[in-house]
């Protein structure tokens, strides 16, 4: 594939999943986010700090290591070059990052408290243990970067981080994964909460995520 037929579809792929975050109602009242997809070992596209009505030709290419290639940035973007990068080149695998402020899973974040994995949609979504919490650091600083790497390598299986004080970060094969785990974690950080008046949320019986997995396999053959 030549390289603008691979950054028209990573575009087209990050409008549809932006719009699916405003159409499942996961994103903050700001509706801030910032959401990047892979386009090989040292690029990536990413949004330009704005999502809400993103167009294919807002998104910048920039390097890995903070250089914007193509488009342009507002400044505020440019600070998570790093982050994004950071889960890139721990995750060779990662296709797609999205950073939302989605409340209740922020809620978790401001708490320092990881938000258990209870729910089947984040058992089928990729994230079928608790997502860790990354201690805080400024934004866009070398001190949250680093609290990022250490958290991907203390967890290898991980496919989420809670940014303590701060937000959620997802990550994934591509755009659309990713943002079917952003609303499969938000809809179970609702859950927690809402649990928590009637008692409390309950862990799944063990062997549980063996049988959503049998499931899926069924369907798809």
């Amino acid at each position: 594939m030549s390289d603008t037929y691979v950054v028209k579809e990573r575009a087209d792929q990050l409008v549809e999943a932006a719009e699916k975050l405003f159409a499942a109602g996961v994103m903050s009242h700001s509706g801030h986010a910032n959401l990047s997809a892979r386009l090989d070992g040292e690029r990536l596209l990413l949004t330009p700090g704005f999502v809400h009505g993103l167009r294919p030709e807002d998104l910048a290419t920039v390097s890995f290591d903070g250089h914007v290639l193509e488009g342009e940035l507002q400044s505020v973007s440019s600070e998570i070059i790093a982050m994004h990068s950071a889960v890139y080149r721990a995750r060779p695998h990662v296709g797609a990052i999205i950073h939302t402020h989605s409340p209740s899973a922020t809620a978790f974040a401001v708490a320092h408290r990881p938000l258990p994995c209870r729910t089947e949609p984040m058992l089928r979504f990729g994230q079928a243990e608790e997502v860790p919490v990354v201690p805080w650091g400024p934004r866009g600083s070398d001190v949250s970067v680093r609290g990022i790497a250490d958290v991907l390598e203390q967890r290898p299986t991980t496919a989420a981080a809670l940014l303590a004080n701060h937000g959620l970060l997802v990550f994934g094969p591509d755009a659309a994964a990713t943002a079917h785990l952003v609303v499969a974690i938000e809809e179970s950080a609702e859950a927690e909460i809402a649990a928590a008046a009637i008692g409390g949320a309950v862990d799944f019986p063990p062997g549980a995520q063996e049988a959503v997995r049998a499931a899926i396999a069924r369907v798809a053959s």
